[in-house]
């Protein structure tokens, strides 16, 4: 049975016209997934008003539509006028897909940097207590063995909640999101009932968006203080600068993790090799001792917060402890690329300045001989961080090659051109090769015994943006075509 057009007006305190006993069975922004039974929310975005698309919608059987203005003339269907369009579509599909976030341990983490890993590890502690776990992030969204690739961090609200419903109906008990900025501030997570929130670190990212840090941080505070969601537990990193301000805004319990003393959640001792961390955490509920393939100190912090979400979600040390060992490396977070050399290859998602410094710290820390780094920045996106990644690379590299990332609408040199200020500052030699394929050969033939190649910035992706065009590049296929090439004495 679906849900009433009058029903999703009351959730929406919107104003409706038209019959008010149409079913409601699903719910799109879209109009060519618009059919019988759906309902069509008209959004006006930036580029695109949805409401321009209400008559096609119609045409493919719509009768219900929402939207922050009045109907057009002769519009025969249901229709509901909404102060927030976008905030309307989330708790309209709460309604039409049941609540399923009130059937749910829902775990939700923000932060710059370390959600994707953080997400993957309390994913793996639910299944080592539930069996079944349900993740939706920047890689995947995946429900037990059913994995759907990702084209968002966090999808629009009516994707979250088909996603949940679904997570119940298949037995899921527990559940974990990437909540990214975007998604708070354009409200695909209003509706969504959160038994944890995580925080993991607050710097520079998305300020083409949010304009200032404080703005940034102030979205981010949304999904604790009780503006988007008011979650029954709040784990927060109490070594981030921004983590006291945070505390205060909390309204429900709170869990801190950290290297400092007084975290709730800590460690003060752990070994940093290639072949991963080993470490023991001391918890309220008695010590987990480590043993993770993952590499270096940043994921020391993404474990912590994975163990203080374990906590938060009642969980015994002992599930805790198999859940956290049994993770494996999450794809393009410091991931090997496998080879006989004597060198090391990783492939890692770094695309902030913050994110940069802490991979190369990290590589600094396990590595014999040289840093190569290869890294570009991507194109229609904040500018401001371009410098200061190329800063970040050159401080902590012995060998820089600066590349094209996802140039999208841009010129790849006008791009290298703003990142060089950084590299030039620093006062080390770097090369330029706009092509990705050939930079990451070049560092490849360049290496000696000893060294770590860094290939930063796209992780797990598998294209690359250019223009308008969308092609197959994957760092870590190129990664070992470049090592085969060498070892065949053609590179």
């Amino acid at each position: 049975m679906g849900t009433t057009l009058k029903e999703i007006a009351a959730v929406t305190d919107g104003v409706l016209t038209g019959s008010p006993d149409i079913e409601v069975k699903d719910v799109t922004h879209d109009s060519r997934h618009a059919g019988t039974g759906t309902l069509f929310v008209a959004i006006k975005g930036l580029k695109i008003d949805g409401n321009k698309f209400v008559a096609q919608a119609v045409q493919r059987g719509t009768d219900a539509v929402i939207s922050e203005v009045l109907p057009p003339q002769g519009f025969s269907g249901g229709w509901i006028q909404v102060r927030n369009a976008r905030s309307a579509m989330a708790y309209a599909s709460a309604a039409v897909f049941k609540y399923p976030t009130k059937h749910l341990k829902l775990v939700g983490i923000t932060g710059t940097n370390g959600k994707t890993t953080t997400a993957h590890l309390i994913d793996s502690i639910i299944k080592a207590s539930d069996g079944i776990s349900a993740l939706m992030g920047t890689i995947n969204a995946r429900i037990g063995t059913e994995a759907i690739k990702a084209e968002h961090t966090t999808p629009e609200s009516s994707e979250v909640q088909r996603f949940m419903r679904r997570a119940v109906d298949i037995g899921a008990r527990a559940a974990v999101m990437e909540v990214s900025s975007h998604s708070l501030d354009l409200h695909r997570v209003d509706a969504c009932e959160f038994e944890v929130a995580v925080f993991t670190n607050l710097t520079r990212d998305h300020l083409d968006y949010h304009g200032t840090m404080d703005d940034y941080f102030a979205v981010k505070r949304r999904l604790f203080n009780g503006e988007v969601a008011s979650p029954r537990h709040a784990v927060i990193n109490v070594d981030d600068p921004r983590s006291s301000e945070l505390i205060k805004a909390c309204n429900g319990k709170v869990i801190t993790y950290g290297l400092k003393y007084g975290a709730d959640i800590k460690t003060d001792m752990f070994s940093l090799t290639l072949s991963g961390l080993n470490f023991i955490v001391a918890t309220p509920r008695g010590d987990v001792r480590v043993s993770s393939p993952l590499v270096g100190r940043p994921h020391v912090y993404n474990i912590l917060a994975a163990i203080g979400s374990g906590i938060a979600l009642g969980y015994d040390a002992e599930t805790i402890e198999r859940g956290i060992n049994t993770c494996p490396v999450v794809t393009g977070r410091f991931e090997r690329v496998p080879t006989d050399e004597q060198f090391a290859v990783i492939v890692d998602y770094a695309h902030t300045d913050d994110a940069m410094r802490n991979v190369l710290k990290t590589a600094r820390e396990v590595a014999r001989g040289r840093i190569i780094t290869v890294f570009g920045c991507g194109g229609d996106r904040d500018r401001t961080k371009r410098p200061l990644m190329g800063q970040a690379a050159a401080r902590f590299s012995d060998v820089v090659i600066v590349t094209s990332d996802n140039p999208r609408s841009e010129d790849p040199l006008d791009i290298i051109a703003e990142i060089e200020p950084g590299l030039e500052g620093i006062g080390k030699p770097y090369m330029k090769i706009p092509d990705r394929r050939e930079a990451i050969f070049r560092a490849i033939k360049e290496a000696a015994p000893g060294d770590l190649i860094l290939l930063a910035g796209k992780g797990h992706e598998d294209y690359q943006v250019i223009k308008e065009r969308t092609l197959h590049f994957d760092d870590r296929e190129v990664a070992r075509e470049a090592l085969t090439a060498r070892r065949a004495g053609v590179l």
